[in-house]
């Protein structure tokens, strides 16, 4: 038997739908994005938040069963989509691998290119 808690209810206090938690979102980050200019320009969807909070709980050393849980997921095939590795979990796994006495050569780029970057 599987118990659900509704944690996001629509008006009636009933399950909050698709639309309605897209409406929702778009609603707020609309209103966050008049003191936060920088996120008029970020694409912020429901499936970025699922896949932001999947990779959190990944980077936490949270098992994917318990992700594939978390999100719905009837299978853990289905989570695969949203535990692809960040750079930063492969840059741990390369680093896990090299030899302790070899320095690191990460590309660190010179401040034009960085701004150049951060304009586009």
């Amino acid at each position: 038997m599987i118990i659900s808690i509704l944690v996001f209810t629509n008006a009636r206090k009933g399950k909050l739908s698709r639309d309605g938690f897209r409406y929702i979102l778009k609603k707020y980050i609309k209103q966050a994005s008049d003191s936060c200019v920088t996120l008029k320009r970020k694409r912020i969807s429901p499936h970025s938040l699922r896949h932001t909070a999947a990779m959190q709980l990944l980077e936490a050393g949270v098992d994917t069963m318990v992700i594939a849980i978390w999100l719905g997921h009837e299978s853990i095939e289905s989570t695969q989509i949203y535990i692809k590795a960040d750079l930063k979990m492969k840059e741990n796994a390369l680093n896990k691998t090299k030899d302790p006495k070899i320095k690191s050569l990460r590309y660190k780029p010179n401040d034009s290119l960085m701004k150049f970057l951060k304009s586009l």
